[in-house]
């Protein structure tokens, strides 16, 4: 099934969330990718604390968290 990139992002956004997770999940056995495989010995860890903290600070700032949204 070979859609162009706009008709698969409308296909991709009319699913449900269920039906998202099964199509990536059925992707990733075809290409043989486990769940949680990532990158072997790489933890994450310290930039999701740091990228987490960069959230907390951004939601204090209403100008911040409507940007992306004003620029569509």
């Amino acid at each position: 099934m070979i859609l162009d990139k706009k008709k698969r992002i409308e296909l991709f956004k009319s699913m449900t969330s269920d039906q998202r997770k099964r199509l990536i999940l059925d992707k990733m056995k075809a290409k043989k990718i486990t769940v949680g495989s990532g990158v072997p010995n790489k933890n994450y860890y310290e930039q999701s604390k740091e990228v987490n903290e960069l959230i907390k600070i951004a939601n204090c700032f209403p100008e911040l968290r409507n940007k992306n949204k004003n620029q569509k």
